[in-house]
């Protein structure tokens, strides 16, 4: 008589990991390399180079404010000119912000713009 089929033999059995190795750092394992650029530190920027972190953390706090509607594909500047057109009354301070650091990638894009639609 056969012994029944379980479901977890239809699965390649794979060797665990010796204890005080760190995962993915077997034999034939490369480093993987990340997709996304490298990003300037706030130890790395020289200082009076860009926006101080209260805009920052402002304009952060806009892009995660979901009552002005989406904000992947514009820019903080269209989000914000298409909220006020639709009567959702978003901040001036923003405006001012976006306006007064303009030649400022940092402050154009949102916090997703890197990453693809």
């Amino acid at each position: 008589m056969e012994q029944p089929r379980l479901i977890t033999d239809s699965f390649p059995r794979r060797r665990r990991r010796r204890p005080g190795r760190a995962p993915g750092t077997g034999k034939g394992k490369g480093k993987v390399k990340g997709r996304g650029c490298p990003r300037v530190t706030a130890a790395e920027e020289p200082p009076g180079s860009g926006p101080d972190r209260s805009v920052l953390e402002m304009l952060r706090s806009f892009d995660l404010a979901w009552e002005y509607g989406p904000c992947t594909g514009i820019t903080r500047l269209q989000r914000w000119e298409r909220a006020q057109a639709l009567g959702l009354s978003p901040p001036d301070t923003v405006r001012d912000a976006l306006l007064e650091h303009q030649d400022d990638p940092n402050i154009i894009y949102n916090l997703w713009h890197e990453y693809e639609l």
